[in-house]
């Protein structure tokens, strides 16, 4: 998972423009637990915009259950130490084209589903009103290696790419 923000704030902290990426790992089910987790936020990010942005994906700072950052770390047992680097990040939702590069630790590429009948791009989302995770998610093809303190290797994986609004009370509609 990773992300762009274009403007937002932790609390008096500005975190505009700041990049992030979350790699995470369950040798089952998602519920299940006993997963592992690493945060990577962009090198550029000060102490301030760090901390802040560690918590936020951490969890740590918003109601119980209210964004997707709190229900994924409560399923973990392993949450390794946050990396600082720098990120090379493209995304683009219309068009479900992403492109993550975080050199020695992170290359990942995520593109439109090709339709088998066809040959072109196909569009397919999914509405979630009433969900903490997200509103509206565009479908997509994701392709992931890592190489950091949890290592992937996803081909031909689940992409998903949608637009956040959040606080700590989760997403604003």
């Amino acid at each position: 998972m990773c992300g762009h923000i274009e403007e937002g704030n932790f609390n008096d902290t500005n975190l505009d423009g700041l990049d992030w990426a979350v790699l995470m790992y369950w040798p089952g089910e998602v519920p299940e637990g006993n997963g592992t987790q690493q945060a990577i936020i962009g090198e550029r990010a000060d102490p301030a915009q760090r901390e802040g942005l560690r918590k936020i994906i951490h969890g740590e700072s918003t109601a119980p259950g209210a964004t997707h950052f709190f229900v994924y770390n409560s399923t973990m047992s392993t949450v390794l130490d946050t990396l600082y680097a720098p990120i090379d990040l493209s995304i683009d939702v219309d068009q479900r084209m992403a492109s993550l590069n975080i050199e020695g630790l992170v290359e990942s590429r995520g593109t439109p589903i090709i339709s088998p009948y066809s040959g072109k791009p196909t569009r397919s989302r999914i509405d979630m009103p009433d969900w903490p995770h997200y509103t509206i998610a565009e479908m997509g093809n994701g392709n992931t290696t890592a190489r950091a303190g949890v290592e992937l290797d996803l081909k031909d994986s689940y992409g998903q790419f949608n637009v956040l609004h959040m606080n700590q009370d989760g997403v604003i509609r």
